[in-house]
């Protein structure tokens, strides 16, 4: 009497319907992040402001924490003043700064330098994206694996 020996599973060949499946998936992924738009991946776009050239009328030394200097400029025709966070002008120097769109009203306007008025940077968007690929990626071939099982090990006689 013959007996039957137990093979092991035979690993699932890797068809193009397979393929097809994980890189639709992956694909879907990566398309619903492109739609939700740059906030996924940066900061969201700042509001909408004005650069203007502005005059210091009341400078602040460097030693005190949280200086503060007083600006004037002219926006709209108007001749405004603001406070700018920050040191180390002197009186009268001319600073281009970026003034808040929403700046009407009296009275003191807070202000930024124009070179540090925030932004979304370039490199986040790519650098996301790729990583969302890749963890696509990673992901299909963990699936694979899963599906595949274990190795069958050849005995050396």
């Amino acid at each position: 009497m013959r007996q039957r020996v137990k093979r092991g599973r035979r690993p699932p060949s890797l068809t193009w319907k397979v393929l097809g499946v994980a890189s639709l998936a992956g694909l879907c992924v990566v398309l619903a992040a492109w739609w939700a738009g740059p906030s996924l991946f940066s900061v969201p776009e700042p509001e909408q402001r004005r650069v203007v050239t502005a005059t210091v009328t009341l400078p602040a030394e460097c030693t005190t924490p949280d200086a503060e200097e007083t600006v004037r400029f002219e926006l709209d025709g108007t001749t405004r003043d603001g406070t700018l966070s920050g040191c180390g002008h002197d009186q009268d120097e001319q600073v281009r700064i970026a003034v808040p769109s929403d700046a009407g009203g009296s009275g003191l306007v807070e202000v930024s330098l124009a070179g540090t008025a925030p932004g979304i940077g370039d490199l986040r968007r790519p650098a996301g994206l790729f990583l969302l690929v890749l963890s696509c990626a990673a992901g299909g071939v963990y699936a694979y694996l899963v599906v595949r099982g274990p190795r069958l090990r050849t005995a050396l006689a």
